[in-house]
């Protein structure tokens, strides 16, 4: 039985077309191919140095067991910040992806076939003396000039590359091509039987799975796969496919077959659930992360740990307002995630407010789109943001962002009652993610509308004391 290597190249395709994905569900996603069995989780390239290494140093403990591959392209010192994030996980691998076709090359790298060799060569050396395991990912590899790709992998194979994916970058060949293409380097370049080689193809044809498993047939052993979209051969299919002729094809895989379904389906729900066109806050309210319950024999450092589960990273001198006001509280009564939550947003950064609410007006109703119009003094000028949205909170949310001029990823956003009764007294904490960091922020009033717009505010605020100003 041949054992393949499955990779997955949903986090590193998923949002090129413009569509969102939040840092939640960037580790959602991740944590789900791990449990899915997959070898190999490919992410995006780094391009916020403080987000995506705190996305790193996130999955890293989730997803021991399986490789985390991170692309860089030529540039030596794109290799050195990306290993700094990478070199956490257990199994890191830099993945040198380059444009070999000569229209591409050309385009992309504005180098010719010799520049673009001798790049290729140096930064290859250069990663393997990072890192132990490289890939060299040869993009648009069926459409190069053979020799010229031939040269390439023998280099690519002499710099110690543990692994060389050859791309139908465009889709366009047939599955028969495809296998005759990789018996034919096979036939050329030797030296690729000492390696792991692997196919890389898009599904525009609905002949991705098919053209996979034709390589692999004609030797391959890492197929490219994508659980969600059409950059690459369906996890599901590939599966489905494997399950039921693998052992005549005398293929196999390491794919834990009985939480695939089930999970590839929470995987489409996260990454392709109907969202507004009209609002950028995708994250929504957050799924309930691990419980716990806290009482005042736990120190400080135990409340500490739980804080950094709940994602914030705090000063010293805040960690000990926040100790202190949980103390207080944990006298009386037990502490779960959202009370201190509520403790973290309330203690945490407070600051001189840049922006102050002077007074908002929502129009909402069931037969009317969601309208807000809210105005905030930042410096004696008053500033009005009006805008529609999903909901009034939503619009509320959206007139905000007019204002300022910017979008922060929502983390979390939460209401509920503090008091009852109709005149009951609403509470509502909302968590924005700024360069990487959660900022929250409490509101209160007997308008849960209002509450939440004042809570976003006060994470606001703290953002533009730290990061802005």
């Amino acid at each position: 039985m041949k054992n393949i290597i499955i990779a997955d190249i949903t986090l590193r395709e998923f949002g090129k077309d413009g569509s969102q994905i939040s840092f939640r569900e960037k580790v959602e996603t991740a944590k789900l191919l791990h449990k899915m069995g997959v070898d190999v989780i490919e992410t995006a390239k780094i391009g916020n140095v403080k987000t995506d290494t705190l996305f790193l140093h996130t999955i890293a403990p989730l997803t021991q067991g399986s490789v985390i591959a991170c692309p860089i392209g030529l540039d030596e010192s794109e290799a050195d910040s990306t290993w700094a994030a990478l070199k956490c996980a257990q199994k890191p691998r830099l993945q040198v992806r380059v444009p070999v076709s000569t229209v591409q090359m050309e385009y992309i790298c504005h180098k010719k076939p010799k520049a673009l060799a001798e790049a290729l060569e140096k930064q290859l050396r250069h990663a393997r003396e990072l890192c132990p395991d490289v890939e060299f990912a040869a993009e648009d590899a069926v459409r190069s000039d053979r020799d010229f790709l031939t040269g390439l992998l023998t280099t690519a194979v002499a710099c110690g590359v543990s692994t060389v994916t050859l791309c139908d970058s465009e889709g366009t060949m047939l599955p028969e091509e495809l296998a005759h293409f990789v018996g034919e380097l096979y036939a050329a370049v030797p030296q690729l039987k000492d390696v792991t080689l692997a196919v890389e193809c898009t599904d525009r044809m609905s002949l991705g799975t098919a053209s996979v498993l034709s390589s692999i047939r004609a030797g391959a052993t890492l197929m490219k796969t994508a659980a969600v979209g059409h950059f690459a051969p369906s996890l599901l299919s590939v599966s489905d496919i494997l399950r039921l002729k693998g052992d005549s094809l005398g293929i196999g895989t390491g794919l834990n077959s009985a939480v695939l379904g089930h999970a590839l389906t929470s995987l489409r729900d996260l990454l392709t659930g109907s969202r507004s066109a009209t609002s950028p806050f995708d994250s929504g309210v957050r799924e309930p992360g691990e419980d716990f319950s806290l009482n005042a024999d736990d120190d400080i450092n135990t409340v500490a740990r739980h804080i950094a589960l709940l994602g914030y990273d705090l000063t010293e001198e805040d960690l000990a307002k926040v100790y202190d006001r949980f103390r207080q509280l944990a006298e009386k009564k037990r502490i779960g995630p959202r009370e201190l939550d509520a403790i973290v947003a309330a203690n945490a950064l407070q600051v001189t407010p840049t922006y102050k609410l002077e007074s908002y007006v929502i129009n909402c109703g069931n037969i009317i789109a969601a309208t807000a119009s809210v105005v905030l003094e930042k410096d004696g000028e008053k500033k009005q943001g009006i805008s529609a949205g999903d909901g009034p909170i939503d619009a509320a949310f959206l007139a905000i962002e007019q204002i300022i001029g910017h979008h922060y990823e929502l983390d979390d956003f939460q209401i509920q009652a503090v008091t009852e009764g109709r005149e009951a007294v609403g509470e509502a904490l909302v968590r924005l993610r700024a360069a990487g960091k959660l900022y929250s922020g409490r509101g209160i009033s007997t308008d849960i509308v209002g509450a939440s717009i004042r809570a976003y505010i006060n994470a606001l605020n703290k953002i533009c004391f730290e990061i802005i100003e």
